[in-house]
């Protein structure tokens, strides 16, 4: 099933959107509670979508059973009050056909896909991967870009090709961090695709390059102030650029050695959830735990 080209997806996923974790019991198992904990604090918080299962989500980590079993509780907490978007990805174009036909994805307003990873397809490959993923899914498709973790970058040329081949691609994550891409990306791709930056860093910068919205990691702990950062973007008195915006220090602690396991220590510092990861992801270091406590102790989220 196509889904036809319409300006209300610039609208439904502009602003904040949130790349979820999932919250884990000290046993590795999915806590349920903690969702909803999670979930509540993001209503409140005004956040605009969220992201299940995307990278913040060790979603490489969950088998197919607890995958669905996320999805659940997302649902029943956000269905309706937040918009949903699910992350589907993988470097096998087949599996994530068989996904799009297995999921019950009725709940859920898109699919985001990742860049074919590790096996560094051609973009001609590229092309044809979400071509094919395309005239499968039920749902809007964003893609995602993210080359420091795919190994492959997706150029603006094969986003711009795919936004005029695939009606039912309806935008892009792009997280580079190269900010003059989303300049690009706006400028050639028709005026109802939706771009949104995937990088915390560049966040400032990408908006004034013509984003719609952010995938933030750092929006776990602080959503709030990133609604209000992202209301003043487009005010005449803004005057804040990427160096000096006030949780730069924060998104550097959380990504210093590894994401989520950064963002998961925070959290649970806010008791929100516990810091629990799985394998191959580790705990973070102890003077790195010192540092984003003193941090958050010093500029406690609002709505905490």
């Amino acid at each position: 099933m196509k889904v036809v080209k319409n300006p209300k997806y610039r609208t439904l996923f502009s602003g904040l959107g949130v790349a979820s974790v999932t919250p884990f019991k000290s046993d590795f198992s999915v806590n349920e509670l903690a969702i909803k904990n999670i979930c509540n604090y993001f209503i409140k918080s005004k956040v605009s979508f969220v992201v299940v299962q995307g990278t913040t989500g060790e979603s490489a980590t969950l088998s197919e059973n607890e995958k669905l079993f996320v999805n659940d509780f997302f649902i029943k907490n956000l269905y309706s009050k937040i918009p949903l978007i699910l992350g589907i990805g993988s470097n096998n174009t087949n599996e994530i056909i068989s996904k799009l036909k297995s999921f019950d994805l009725s709940h859920f307003d898109a699919i985001m896909s990742v860049c074919p990873y590790y096996i560094k397809p051609s973009q001609s490959g590229i092309i044809k991967h979400f071509e094919k993923v395309s005239e499968h899914s039920s749902k809007p498709i964003i893609l995602y870009n993210v080359p420091s973790r795919t190994g492959i970058d997706m150029t603006d040329e094969t986003i711009v090709h795919l936004s005029k081949s695939c009606k039912n691609i309806i935008g892009v994550k792009e997280a580079s961090g190269i900010t003059s891409r989303i300049n690009y990306i706006r400028t050639n791709t028709h005026s109802d695709f939706v771009i949104l930056s995937g990088d915390d860093f560049t966040m400032i910068d990408a908006f004034k390059n013509g984003a719609d919205g952010i995938i933030s990691v750092a929006a776990n702990a602080y959503p709030t102030e990133y609604y209000d950062i992202i209301k003043e973007i487009n005010s005449d008195t803004f005057n804040v650029d990427d160096s000096n915006f006030f949780l730069k220090e924060f998104i550097k602690l959380i990504f210093d050695e590894c994401n989520p396991s950064g963002i998961k220590y925070a959290l649970n510092s806010l008791n929100l959830c516990s810091e629990t990861v799985r394998l191959p992801l580790d705990l973070i270091s102890d003077s790195l735990k010192k540092r984003i406590d003193k941090f958050i102790s010093n500029r406690a989220p609002k709505n905490i």
